[in-house]
């Protein structure tokens, strides 16, 4: 399918989108996609700092989460080889969705039958084969997705999967904390991996989709070369502060993110006050901030939307210092999370908008799935070492250090603008470009 960024020629109404059957199906996978990712990250975070793990091991665990941020360079491998035995009875993508829900589920059973404090070498493996069995979910699910529904219809079917994927958030987060507040944390984690049966069925009910013979052709090297070849060619030098922009853009969300559930637990919050307010009206305080990004990309257009997150979204983490050095209030807890989240939700839909504007016909997926991995890799890495920073300098220090990440973000959306600018009228388009197996293949 060519995903051109044109306006779809018939324009879809809103009932027939609705009663498409490929769009309800990206409820259950969406959910799928989003149970995992809290288990391998705040809510195992809770779980260990409880355990008396030390927050330097905390944070550094927090790098079985790479596995989300290196998932383009496997891509290619999911693209291109079947699943013995599961492609024969449901086809290539299917095989690889039915296949990574099962690991992840074996996984996360894996980490209930760990004890973080006797066998915490256990953990660490259950919760890297989480995290690479869930990033390969995203993968195939995004894969499905695109090759299942034309251009006009990409637009729900996203909506879709988000939904189902904030839904999953809920479950994770709070479902898991309260499971493990009245039970234990081995129920919490057996429950979740339950749940993965819930994408298994949507991958079982999901239509076999027309793969194509030549994503089988495509050679690996092309797969990952050529989309960046296509990104060089039409943005030049440019391209160095958009992907900088980029990679730095949600920095502070995700180095303050491995810390934020052991500074809730070392200030004598339960795991109950940390369900209601983080997991579970944060969740929805993080809807509204999305849908606000949306109506603002409308109004005030990509650049402002993107200028303004780059800056709410760091300066947002000021709250938690302040709440570390308050102590455990009520009243503060709920104001740093509603400002918190709602600056994450607004910051990420402007993301999503600028990433998605950046790629190119014919290479929009892979486009796509390069920036998107791009985004999560820093936080990732410097998250490691967060635990660290606190255990040297405390929380206040940490909190305040990646509110400052958002002056150099300030400054590379100015130096980015005019090309923004372009993006967002449509003047950065270019006409759909072959791959090298395509231009092969016609000649």
């Amino acid at each position: 399918m060519s995903q051109g960024k044109s306006p779809a020629k018939r324009r879809l109404s809103l009932r027939d989108m609705l009663t498409d059957g490929r769009v309800a199906l990206m409820l259950p996978l969406g959910f799928s996609s989003g149970l995992p990712f809290l288990l391998v990250f705040s809510t195992l975070s809770a779980w260990l700092r409880e355990a008396g793990i030390s927050r330097t091991e905390i944070g550094m665990l927090s790098w079985v989460a790479l596995a989300y941020s290196f998932k383009f360079l496997w891509a290619p491998i999911v693209d291109r080889y079947d699943v013995p035995f599961l492609a024969r009875l449901l086809g290539r993508r299917r095989g690889w969705m039915a296949l990574s829900q099962i690991v992840t589920a074996l996984g996360l059973i894996g980490i209930a039958a760990s004890d973080p404090q006797m066998s915490l070498m256990l953990t660490i493996v259950s919760a890297l084969l989480v995290a690479f069995a869930s990033a390969t979910q995203d993968v195939v699910i995004d894969g499905w997705r695109i090759d299942a529904a034309s251009t006009e219809r990409q637009g729900m079917m996203a909506a879709s999967l988000q939904l189902g994927y904030r839904l999953a958030l809920i479950c994770a987060g709070a479902g898991a904390l309260y499971i493990a507040e009245f039970v234990n944390w081995r129920s919490a984690y057996l429950a979740m991996a339950a749940l993965m049966s819930v994408g298994l069925i949507g991958t079982l009910l999901a239509p076999q989709v027309n793969e194509g013979s030549a994503r089988e052709r495509l050679p690996f090297a092309a797969a990952i070369i050529e989309p960046l070849a296509n990104l060089f060619q039409r943005k030049g030098l440019i391209l160095i502060p958009i992907l900088a922009l980029v990679a730095c853009f949600r920095l502070p969300d995700f180095v303050a993110g491995v810390m934020a559930n052991p500074l809730y637990i070392d200030l004598g919050f339960s795991k109950a006050d940390i369900a209601n307010v983080s997991k579970l009206y944060g969740v929805w305080v993080g809807i509204a901030g999305a849908f606000a990004g949306g109506l603002a990309l409308t109004r005030l257009g990509l650049w402002w939307t993107l200028f303004i997150g780059a800056f709410i979204a760091a300066s947002s983490n000021l709250m938690f210092s302040w709440l570390a050095m308050e102590g455990a209030r009520m009243d503060l807890l709920i104001l740093a999370i509603s400002v918190d989240n709602f600056a994450s939700g607004f910051a990420g839909s402007a993301l999503v908008a600028y990433m998605s504007g950046l790629t190119a016909p014919g290479f929009a997926a892979t486009q796509y799935a390069l920036l998107s991995s791009l985004y999560a890799l820093p936080g990732k890495l410097i998250g490691g070492a967060s635990g660290a920073v606190v255990d040297a300098y405390g929380y206040p220090l940490l909190f305040s250090a990646t509110a400052a990440i958002g002056i150099p973000l300030v400054i590379l959306c100015l130096v980015v603008r005019k090309d923004t600018m372009k993006v967002e009228s449509g003047e950065d388009e270019v006409e759909e470009v072959p791959t090298a197996a395509e231009a092969g293949a016609r000649a």
